[in-house]
This record gives structure tokens, C-alpha cells and sequence, in this order.
């Protein structure tokens, strides 16, 4: 990696809280040193309540753009100088680059849904799906949902229907899309939800690094085969909700080639330049079996 620093050395960043988790510093300074440019990608933990201060430190330092994770997709909205058509739409942010100390919003976790399941387009397409969750991950797998894959009805399921409900309007407001039911997480026929969709996506943070044993729900007998199961989550690459779907014969695809796409998306919106994506997943597989 990358140590030997310039005046002219431009700085990349991510805003999260906790972030301890993440691999996105692998990503993308292993993109910088691969393609030998002059930039660093520097993790920074930022608590909700230090998020408009520390937006003014990216201004004022010249900071070239960050990535933005959990708790700050959907309140980054509200302190960004303009969005993108996406971003606008699914009201949360992942993606912020610093045009002369303008901060335009970006949404790649679109990006990194599409590449992640375009081989399976056809066999989502006109069929129902499952997402879990109700925040700016969900938010972006059913914009990519809605506008790439047309299933023929999506199921959210959240903690509190509530504001799954509110998800549910927000999306026909903003999409005019309708064929949406929505679900508690806990009711004992939400297994027959999720046995009926041909995409089940965790669009959560259970289960991710240090809560590993964590899943959504009780998931016996909740999969069949021929289904297709999606966990957001990337650390560990191998949760227990996908190890549960896998043993009962579904196709199960972890969070990490998400990951990487968003990430060459937000890299290339930083940079102009093309992620090397499969050098930089190959060496993000190795580095995870060696941690």
C-alpha cells in the first residue's frame, strides 16, 4: 500500500459510525496503488453528533470526496450541496464528491445491486420478491429493484411495519410502483413469505461483524431451492442467514461483490478512473481468508 505522501497527494475518505468493519480502505487505496495514482482513502468514525462539523472539515481541508455508511445514507441528504437523479429519488446517500467546496450526493449502492444480480435478471423478472429492512440500503436495492428487474410484487419486511408502510408510499410517491405488501419481521407466516419469493435480499446489518450469530428471523425450513438469497453484509462473507439458505438449497450471493462495484463506481466518480474490479475482488477475497 501506498507510503510515501505528497502536497499534491489528494485525500479520499469514509464517514461512518462504527466502521471497524469495513473493507473499503482495502479496496480502494489497493485500486490507488494498481492504477499508481496520487491519492489516500483514509477511514474517519464520525458519531452522529459530529456529522455537520466534520462536513465542514472535508470542505475546508480540501478533502476530494468520501464514502458515507451507516448511520449518515439518509441524513446526508439534508447537508449536501445537490444529488443525483438516483440519490434524489432514494433519498439516501453513499457516495459525496467535492466539487471546489461543493458536495454533490451520489448513490452506487444502485451500481453495486445491478452488477451483483444482472445474471439472474431473468429469473427475478416478473416474479416476487423479499427485502429485510427499511433504511438507505433497502431504499437502494428497491430503486435497482423497481427500475432494472420489474418482479411482479415486493415484499418488505421490517422490525416495525410501520415504516415499512412508509417505505412502501415513499416509493409509490417517488415511482408510482404499487405492488408492494408489507410485513413484521417476527409474525410465524413471514416463512411462507419467504419460501414464495424468488429473491430474498437482507438488506440489514444483522448479522454482520462482531454480531455474527445474529439472523433475521427464525429461518427453518424458511428456503427453497432455486431461490435466490442476498446478504448486504460482507464481514463475515459467509452469514448465518446464508449458511442457513445455502443448506436448504438456495443460491446464496454475499455482500462483497456489492461491495466492490459501488466502490468502482464512487472510485471512478473521484478519480475518472475505471476500477481494476476483478484484481481488486480477488485480492479483497484473499485478504478476507487471511483475517
Amino acid at each position: 500500500m501506498k507510503d510515501t505522501f505528497h502536497l499534491s497527494t489528494q485525500v479520499l475518505g469514509l464517514l461512518g459510525h462504527p466502521i471497524k468493519h469495513t473493507y473499503s480502505p482495502f479496496i480502494h487505496n489497493m485500486a490507488i496503488d494498481l492504477l499508481g495514482l496520487d491519492y489516500i482513502y483514509l477511514p474517519f468514525d464520525v458519531p452522529q453528533s459530529n456529522l455537520r462539523n466534520a462536513l465542514r472539515g472535508v470542505v475546508a481541508l480540501g478533502i476530494k470526496g468520501f464514502n458515507v455508511t451507516i448511520p449518515h445514507k439518509e441524513a446526508m441528504v439534508g447537508y449536501v450541496n445537490s444529488l443525483s437523479e438516483e440519490a434524489g429519488i432514494i433519498g439516501s446517500v453513499n457516495t459525496v464528491v467535492n466539487e471546489m467546496g461543493k458536495l454533490v450526493g451520489y448513490n452506487t449502492d444502485v451500481t453495486g445491486v445491478i452488477e451483483t444480480l444482472n445474471p439472474f435478471k431473468d429469473e427475478i423478472a416478473n416474479n416476487e420478491v423479499t427485502v429485510v429492512g427499511a433504511g438507505g440500503a433497502c431504499r437502494a436495492v428497491i430503486y435497482s429493484l423497481i427500475r432494472n428487474f420489474k418482479p411482479s410484487r415486493i415484499n418488505i419486511v421490517n422490525r416495525t411495519e410501520q415504516r415499512a408502510d412508509s417505505l412502501k408510499n415513499y416509493f409509490y410517491e417517488k415511482m408510482k410502483y404499487e405492488n408492494f405488501k408489507t410485513f413484521e419481521l417476527f409474525p410465524p407466516d413471514l416463512v411462507e413469505v419467504f419460501r414464495n419469493s424468488k429473491l430474498i435480499v437482507n438488506a440489514t446489518s444483522v448479522g454482520m461483524f462482531p454480531e455474527i450469530e445474529d439472523t433475521i428471523i427464525n429461518l427453518n425450513n424458511a428456503f427453497v431451492k432455486g431461490q435466490i438469497v442476498f446478504d448486504l453484509v460482507y464481514n463475515p462473507p459467509q452469514t448465518q442467514l446464508l449458511k442457513i439458505a445455502a443448506g436448504e438449497g438456495a443460491t446464496v450471493i454475499n455482500g462483497i461483490n456489492m461491495l466492490v462495484h459501488q466502490g468502482a463506481k464512487s472510485f471512478e466518480l473521484w478519480t475518472g478512473e475505471k476500477m481494476p474490479v476483478e484484481k481488486i475482488r480477488e485480492a479483497l477475497t484473499l485478504y478476507i481468508d487471511k483475517v
